[in-house]
């Protein structure tokens, strides 16, 4: 057992510090071991973690993420389940790829220069550096993983997981090499997937290009085609020119040739119904090597490939005049080209989506190149089912299209990257007899021929095939571990929205594989963005990124956690503000001074029994029955994973209800040497610290270390982080107490109104008449209280209302009875008419303009309706302000 905090109950501070409390607290938990899972024989709980990428610092969503697995995995741990959240790092290919390139480009060498070896042992020193960097950030933000098992895309555990998934999806022809059409960056040198391509609109132009027609040996015949392209660069690469078959313009055209303006190049006519009539010219020209559409009409129509595009973005030898140049400087020179030749008929502006590399933002180029594919079509049908048959659900459930949709019209994902930071594939190709050895150990010979001529395939695998087995590779598979068999399949994958295409779905269609059709997790929450507080996406180029740790340095890291919880709902995007966030560390401090106060009234053990169920007194009774709804609504809220509105629950119930309620009331009884309330006080705020935990986990910690040196746990945890969550106590269900104590609430709140409605002061005592009708017992018992809390005295409780004056007086109708004030002594009732009628007057010249406003026919005619009504809704409000003010001068006489 390792020893507890030891914390004096009567020592402490008169102010929350997070910053002096956070680091030891964490340091205490991790050293117990209370991160591990540690009820072997329990039911489990698994949560992996979404790996952080190498390159950078963590983000706002990092710290959602985090909150919100944390969140769960503390309350699961409380529930007494055997519970593990498995913390790693994804290696980040391109990216890191990038970043190492970029060094070397600064002292003016590339890869190339050092070789492979030397380029990955930088890469290395990299990784290591920055992964102590993640750990540290994740450990600031109160994660409670389990940094034993920690993981990296890149170890070699995982390294043998790739490769035995590369095998057998190979062995079953499920991983194939093709020369296909791939998207390709420029600025990453490396091929990438459909979904790493972003498409933004953006302004550019329509060339309308003439095509001279000719019979098949070239003879022309005085006859032109005008085609519009968006990519005229791409013309000397066209392999055909198409039209529908029925189209009636070009009856006649198909068979014979067009020749190409840049080069001369005699290509076909052909009919393809892919062709629309209706859209311009009704002619398209058909650059299979540059174009996903064009490839596919290529296909149909056995046409040659070309490809113009050199890796780097330069033309190659197909181009002609234009070799060397710079892909976009060949556009114009190409334009000019054509113009002078009297081949550009015109040119029209057009806005168009264009795709861009997700990571570098360069436009892609569609290129053909030999890659390795994975046939994700096959791999899907299961994803599918294991969706539709229930096994898998989406939290929001509306997602679950969203994946339905992607997976049901999936194409063949590329999987194979020209960068030498990743997983290289593990295929070797023998020089001898060109056979293809795939492996998981590597190979020294070719398993054909036993060559030892054998050299490795030099691309590396996508980032994403790796991450695809994040469920299951983190347990130890291939290799039948215990973890294995004890946590998969996991119960939540809780990430963001934006990447089901990029992971969830990859994860489910590789699980489903590897693990025999056993799914990865039953249960995938979707969060939304945090955005910025004007609802923008946060991005360093706006200049409006949120740094967790900043504001962990302002407000803890509690106040943060809070800010980021209260404002999440499962797929819904939020805005951080500096009000949420602010609100976050004033509950913190408002948790920690309410709890100074119970603790400090503690003066021994005789203090801490509880009153039995249905006895005591009507406080008391209330104070234990909310708490035992709020328990039970907050536990049903954790289940259906809606932690903000648990959180606002449990935060109500403290604030509202205890702090300004109970422990106002109870300080009355106290102080006439009542000690029973203290047993109250003592065990309601164990059962909330036991409720914020899982999403304030260190202020509740700090407390509750004191709390349990006068209170200890009935289960014997020496940390809150594993003491049991609250049980519902129906027992101490008591409507009737809810009811009465209710309107005692009443009488007090609408005491307060009207002191405030006459603007009498704070500190002045007020004569007052409760007519209570069937609560008049309670309101007598309370009658201390009441005074206390309204400052009203004399008071007068009675019965019925021809017991209270009811002339010059002012009157509060309540749902339980009536609150009645003299006004005598209240206030000055010249200087309160006074008041009233200069308000009365602002507010008629008020509606006035307003109704002038809305009987003038030309703004209504022209006006937004949206405006309009929000016109009549300012005239609604003024018009019932005038009628409350009328009355109030009425009242007074």
């Amino acid at each position: 057992m390792t020893t507890t905090p030891n914390l004096d109950p009567k020592d402490m501070a008169t102010a929350y510090d997070a910053q002096a409390v956070e680091q030891p607290l964490y340091e205490w938990w991790e050293r117990s071991g209370y991160f591990k899972p540690n009820h072997p024989g329990a039911r489990s709980f698994t949560v992996i973690m979404p790996p952080p990428n190498l390159t950078g610092e963590l983000h706002m969503g990092h710290a959602l993420t985090n909150t919100v697995e944390d969140a769960l995995v503390r309350w699961h741990r409380m529930l007494g389940d055997d519970t593990l959240w498995l913390p790693g790092v994804d290696h980040a290919a391109i990216a890191v790829n990038a970043i190492i390139e970029r060094d070397l480009a600064r002292e003016g060498i590339s890869r190339h220069d050092i070789g492979r070896d030397e380029f990955l042992n930088r890469t290395w020193e990299f990784v290591r550096r920055s992964r102590d960097r993640i750990s540290t950030q994740h450990r600031r933000l109160g994660a409670s993983a389990d940094w034993s098992r920690e993981a990296f895309t890149m170890d070699e555990q995982r390294e043998k997981s790739v490769r035995t998934t590369f095998k057998n999806l190979y062995n079953d022809g499920l991983i194939y090499r093709a020369e296909r059409l791939i998207n390709w960056c420029v600025d990453c040198g490396s091929a990438i997937s459909d979904i790493e391509v972003e498409y933004e609109d953006e302004p550019g132009s329509f060339w309308h290009v003439r095509y001279a027609i000719a019979e098949v040996d070239g003879t022309p015949i005085g006859r032109d085609i005008v085609i519009a392209t968006t990519r005229p660069e791409t013309i000397p690469a066209d392999t055909a020119l198409a039209v529908h078959p029925e189209d009636p313009r070009y009856a006649g055209l198909i068979g014979k040739r067009a020749i190409v303006p840049t080069n001369g190049r005699l290509i076909p006519i052909i009919g393809d119904a892919a062709v629309s009539i209706e859209s311009g010219s009704g002619a398209l020209k058909v650059t299979p090597g540059h174009d996903p559409v064009d490839f596919e009409i290529g296909e149909r129509h056995g046409l040659e490939i070309i490809s113009i595009m050199n890796p780097d973005g330069t033309l190659n030898e197909h181009a002609g005049q234009y070799r060397g140049v710079e892909r976009f400087a060949a556009r114009k020179a190409l334009v000019a080209d054509l113009e002078a030749a009297g081949r550009l008929e015109k040119v029209e502006p057009y806005t168009h989506a264009i795709g861009h590399c997700q990571r570098s933002r360069t436009i892609v180029e569609p290129l053909i190149s030999m890659q390795w594919w994975v046939d994700a079509r096959t791999l899907a049908k299961p994803a599918i089912e294991a969706v539709t048959d229930g096994r898998i659900k989406f939290v929001p459930e509306r997602f679950e299209r969203t994946y339905l949709q992607w997976m049901e019209n999936i194409r063949d994902w590329c999987i194979s990257r020209q960068i030498w930071w990743g997983h290289r594939i593990p295929v070797w190709y023998c020089d001898a007899c060109q056979h293809q050895t795939v492996a998981i150990e590597t190979p020294t010979r070719c398993e054909s021929c036993n060559s030892e001529a054998i050299r490795q395939d030099e691309d590396t695998l996508d980032t994403w095939f790796s991450s695809g087995l994040w469920p299951h590779s983190t347990l130890g598979w291939p290799d039948q571990t215990d973890d294995l068999k004890r946590f998969y399949p996991t119960q939540v994958m809780e990430t963001g929205y934006d990447i089901i295409f990029f992971w969830v779905a990859r994860m489910v269609m590789l699980s489903l594989y590897n693990m025999g059709g056993v799914v990865p997790f039953e249960t995938v929450y979707l969060h939304g963005l945090v955005r910025a507080p004007d609802g923008a996406k946060m991005s360093k180029s706006r200049g409006n990124v949120v740094d967790p740790l900043e504001v962990i340095a302002k407000v803890g890291t509690d106040g943060l956690r809070y800010a980021l919880v209260s404002g999440t709902s499962p797929g819904n995007d939020q805005r951080i503000t500096d009000d949420r966030l602010e609100s976050g560390r004033n509950f913190s401090n408002k948790l920690w001074n309410a709890s100074r106060f119970v603790l400090q009234m503690v003066e021994s053990s005789d203090d801490l029994t509880l009153p039995a169920p249905a006895t005591g007194a009507l406080e008391d009774r209330w104070v234990l029955s909310r708490l035992a709804t709020v328990v039970d609504d907050s536990t049903r809220l954790m289940e259906r994973f809606e932690l903000s509105e648990a959180l606002r629950q449990v935060r109500d119930f403290f604030w509202d209800e205890f702090a300004d309620w109970y422990i106002e009331v109870a300080k009355v009884r106290v102080r006439a040497g009542d000690r029973t309330p203290v047993a109250v006080l003592v065990h309601v705020l164990d059962q909330v610290l036991r409720l914020l935990h899982p999403i304030m986990p260190y202020v509740t910690e700090e407390i509750w270390q004191r709390l349990v040196t006068i209170s200890p746990d009935p289960g014997g945890a020496s940390a809150l982080i594993v003491a049991r969550y609250p049980l519902a106590a129906t027992e101490r269900r008591d409507e009737d107490a809810e009811r009465q104590f209710g309107a005692v609430q009443d009488f007090i709140r609408g005491i307060r109104n009207i002191r405030a409605e006459k603007r009498v002061d704070a500190g002045r005592w007020v004569e007052a008449y409760i007519v209570a009708a069937d609560v008049t017992a309670a309101a007598t018992t309370l009658q201390e209280a009441i005074e206390n809390l309204c400052r009203a005295r004399p008071l007068h409780i009675v019965a019925t209302a021809d017991a209270a004056p009811s002339e010059g007086v002012v009157t509060s109708v309540l749902a339980t009875g009536l609150v009645v004030l003299p006004m005598a002594g209240l206030f000055d009732p010249a200087a309160e008419r006074a008041r009233i009628e200069k308000q009365i007057a602002e507010v008629e010249a008020e509606v006035g303009r307003q109704e002038a406003k809305l009987s003038n026919e030309a703004f209504r005619s022209k006006a937004p309706a949206d405006v309009v009504g929000k016109e009549e809704e300012r005239l609604a409000t003024a018009r019932t302000r005038l009628e409350g003010l009328r009355a109030s001068l009425t009242e007074i006489g």
